[in-house]
């Protein structure tokens, strides 16, 4: 099997699912996607609420139970996520500014994830699908969104190590 005919089959399946989603009776289904969409919005939203922001900008998913990020620990120089829970935390407590200080590339993952969070529950209480109006907005521009997310992040990233690592630019 050749990649031409692996794409092809996935578009076939792809299209086939849009038929079989198309078929479905709109309210009902829309509640569903509703659902689906928000609750892991929504849980992200409270935890990041329930958090308490650290203070050095990053570390604040330990509170979770989680390790600590072995890019930082084994290299001294943050990931390219570094800082993103506390940024999330900081958002969630309404210290924007704090927030935007941070991790820059955070306001833009913050915001994703309200408008999912919103997008989900305006569905699961009205079923009247605004995820397909938010998956047409996304599929038109898709490689722009890409484009943006990828730059978006890099520089959020680079701005994490210099905020780390001043020293690098002539700052420590």
């Amino acid at each position: 099997m050749n990649l031409d005919n692996l794409a092809g089959m996935v578009n076939d399946g792809v299209a086939r699912i849009g038929q079989w989603v198309d078929s479905k009776p709109a309210g009902p289904l829309n509640r569903v996607v509703g659902l689906v969409i928000g609750a892991p919005a929504w849980t992200v939203l409270g935890l990041a609420s329930w958090l308490t922001p650290s203070p050095n900008g990053f570390g604040t998913h330990l509170q979770l139970g989680l390790g600590e990020c072995t890019m930082l620990h084994l290299t001294g120089y943050p990931c390219p996520m570094c800082g993103m829970t506390t940024t999330f935390t900081l958002f969630a407590h309404l210290r924007p500014i704090d927030a935007l200080i941070n991790q820059p590339f955070g306001i833009v993952l913050f915001s994703v994830t309200v408008a999912m969070a919103a997008i989900g529950l305006a569905d699961l209480l009205s079923g009247r699908g605004y995820w397909r109006a938010a998956l047409r907005w996304v599929d038109r521009r898709e490689s722009r969104l890409a484009g943006v997310l990828m730059f978006g992040m890099l520089g959020g990233w680079v701005y994490k190590v210099i905020r780390m690592h001043p020293e690098l630019i002539g700052m420590g």
